[in-house]
């Protein structure tokens, strides 16, 4: 039976040891901030940005929220993001995706400061990331390797599949995983939605991270025996139960735990490293802009 990768475990150790480093800081006079801004009705951004601000107010960060008008004038966004820029208090700044058809998402991820940027989204940041001098690593594929480094699998030498190559999750893992540095050194294919036979790809990895969304899709037949799978997909689907719905990964849970040798659940994996990740990136943003140094793993 494959071991149960618990990322609710694995989050509150790292929240705990940031509030080591968030002590050293308050101690020099500064306060780590984070701005969250919302610019969506959505019930499901609103629940993400919530439980960003109580992630904050837990570890001893600032959390700023902006709320905007889903019909507001795309340019109310972009001057928040200004205002915002320009906070000395602000040391983080996350825009919640998606926003609204007129609002131009490529604009918003230029328009927020490169040292401000705690989901590592700006091109700047893109671009050392793949050059293997990070700045900030996206939350997601840093909580990914996180879990492997907690789960003790060092992902030097292996085989590794990516399943899906958004620019959130795909596209920035695979960077992070053939880098020539620790939790790196793997070898790695990617693969997606014109990927032949993946079944194929899936049953020769060591690792496999699905990140596609589409409900089930790797199964157990999939997988060879003994792999480590990650699953980072969330998908809605309808159930017989009080909600009418349940959530489910991209990986078909119950058949791939019995070929895997660790494997994360949804919810309860990959979800809550994602926000602790993001506090970790803005305290690293906090001693950068503040100068003060501080220690993170």
């Amino acid at each position: 039976m494959a071991e149960i990768i618990d990322g609710n475990a694995v989050a509150a150790e790292i929240r705990s040891d940031l509030q080591h480093s968030i002590s050293t800081l308050k101690d020099a006079g500064v306060t780590p901030g984070l701005a969250t801004v919302l610019m969506s009705d959505d019930p499901a951004s609103e629940t993400y940005v919530s439980m960003k601000q109580r992630d904050c107010e837990e570890v001893g960060i600032d959390g700023i929220h902006v709320e905007l008008d889903a019909d507001a004038p795309a340019d109310e966004l972009y001057d928040t993001i200004d205002d915002l820029n320009a906070n000395p208090d602000v040391h983080g700044i996350l825009v919640q995706m998606p926003v609204p058809d007129h609002v131009d998402t490529r604009r918003v991820l230029r328009s927020i400061a490169p040292e401000k940027d705690a989901d590592g989204f700006h091109p700047e940041n893109v671009g050392r990331l793949v050059a293997g001098d990070a700045r900030f690593k996206p939350c997601t594929p840093h909580g990914v390797q996180k879990l492997l480094e907690a789960t003790s699998v060092d992902p030097e030498g292996k085989d590794v599949v990516v399943v899906g190559r958004s620019d959130i999750v795909g596209k920035p893992l695979a960077n992070l995983l053939i880098q020539k540095a620790e939790g790196g050194n793997a070898t790695v294919t990617v693969c997606h939605s014109r990927t032949e036979d993946l079944a194929a790809k899936t049953k020769q990895a060591d690792v496999v991270v699905a990140a596609v969304g589409v409900p089930e899709l790797v199964t157990g037949e999939m997988l060879k025996d003994g792999a480590v799978v990650i699953d980072v997909g969330v998908n809605r689907v309808d159930a017989d139960n009080e909600k009418g719905y349940e959530l489910v990964g991209d990986v078909a849970f119950e058949s791939a735990k019995e070929k895997a040798s660790a494997i994360t659940p949804v919810p309860g994996g990959v979800g809550p490293m994602t926000r602790a990740m993001l506090l970790y990136n803005t305290v690293k943003a906090a001693s950068e802009q503040s100068g003060v140094g501080v220690e993170l793993s």
